[in-house]
């Protein structure tokens, strides 16, 4: 019962990760990956500080034992002399003392001597350790100027990949039904172009028919006139013009007036007898 409870718990832990995974802001999401990053950075550089703090450490630890040493080596030499004076000089008493004191600071300079290997050791290993600790930092910080170098990069792949997103909606929209009321665009585009064809349609068959005659006649008419118009202007400036029929344009228009005029007869005129 226990193991199906926990494995349950993980499941639903992992379902809710990826519900957040899928509904996260990619952008909040960079941000804080660059901010793990950098608090990565921070606890990385405070611990090669302290590693490099344990290497000065132990260089100032080697530095006071080998001054100890030198010191008691300094000590022990005087007092053997001090008792091979006291010896020469018959003063026994004195060169015991001396032989004595020699030899508690022969003990004390052993006990140094151990002190500074084991501090070379330590200073060794601790400035290996330093080295390493250094290395890392660099490194890190390199993959940190990386991290932030690509943040605008990803940052503009992210927005181009909302317009493309927001392009491909937009055309699918276009081209799908957006309800059962609303027709598509090529419908309406296929509408538009019936009814144009049918318009075009009508106003061919409307040039064909008598009124479109009528208005080729009176065209013609109206083309014919200004012919004999201009043959008018050609007679007041002396210059030749042949009409067809061998007639002029003037008689051409007095023809054309008589035409126009009533042919009825006057009331008050009457028939000769």
């Amino acid at each position: 019962m226990a193991n199906a409870l926990t494995r349950w718990w993980k499941y639903l832990g992992a379902k809710a990760n990826s519900s957040l995974d899928e509904r996260a802001d990619p952008k909040v999401q960079l941000e804080q990956a660059i901010r793990e990053a950098q608090d990565q950075h921070r606890r990385l550089r405070e611990q090669a500080a302290n590693v490099i703090a344990n290497q000065k450490q132990a260089e100032m630890r080697l530095n006071r034992a080998m001054g100890e040493y030198e010191k008691l080596t300094g000590n022990a030499r005087q007092a053997l002399i001090m008792a091979d004076q006291a010896t020469t000089a018959g003063d026994s008493a004195k060169a015991g003392e001396y032989t004595q004191a020699a030899e508690t600071f022969a003990n004390r300079l052993i006990a140094v001597e151990n002190d500074v290997e084991d501090t070379k050791t330590l200073v060794l290993q601790s400035s290996q350790a330093a080295e390493q600790a250094k290395a890392a930092v660099a490194q890190n910080s390199a993959a940190l100027q990386q991290k932030l170098a690509e943040r605008q990069k990803l940052l503009g792949q992210l927005d181009q990949a909302k317009m493309q997103e927001q392009m491909n909606t937009a055309m699918e929209s276009l081209s799908a039904t957006v309800g059962e009321d609303v027709p598509t665009f090529e419908q309406v585009r296929e509408k538009i172009e019936i009814r144009y064809a049918k318009a075009k349609g009508a106003q061919e068959l409307t040039a064909q028919g008598v009124e479109g005659r009528m208005l080729e006649v009176e065209k013609a008419a109206m083309n014919t006139e200004a012919v004999a118009r201009l043959d008018v202007l050609r007679e007041q400036m002396g210059l030749p013009v042949a009409s067809p029929g061998g007639h002029s344009a003037a008689e051409l228009l007095a023809e054309a007036k008589k035409l126009e005029a009533p042919t009825s007869t006057p009331a008050d005129e009457t028939p000769a007898g």
